[in-house]
């Protein structure tokens, strides 16, 4: 087997295997905590700012100018933007506060080994 196979096959093994360094596990506990409010966040601000965009052609009568109500319409359609993306924010803090509450006590017992650890006790 060539050296640059064996590195390559090494790494992929050491993806795959069960983190041996506490803080490479704590890490990877915050990161299972931080990123799924981070994606719907994201994700719903991006859908309301579409919704919004398509509220403002609207009411610009870029799109549906031969339409009468295209001014009304545009207003409706951006004022629910508006809404998601205000309601956006508190959403996210409640998503990352109860992902928070369920790993908690993993993270704060992973976290104290560390630091006894470290210290020596």
């Amino acid at each position: 087997m060539k050296n640059s196979e064996k590195v390559y096959a090494e790494q992929i093994a050491a993806e795959y295997s069960p983190t041996t360094s506490k803080a490479v596990a704590l890490k990877k506990l915050d990161d299972k905590v931080k990123k799924p409010p981070k994606i719907a966040a994201i994700t719903l601000g991006t859908v309301a700012a579409l919704i919004f965009g398509t509220g403002m052609c609207l009411a610009m009568k870029v799109i549906g100018a031969g339409t009468a109500g295209a001014l009304a319409a545009g207003g409706i359609v951006g004022v629910a933007g508006k809404a998601l993306a205000a309601v956006n924010y508190l959403l996210y803090k409640k998503f990352l506060n109860a992902r928070k509450k369920k790993y908690a006590c993993e993270i704060v017992e992973l976290a104290k080994q560390i630091t006894d650890g470290e210290t020596g006790k």
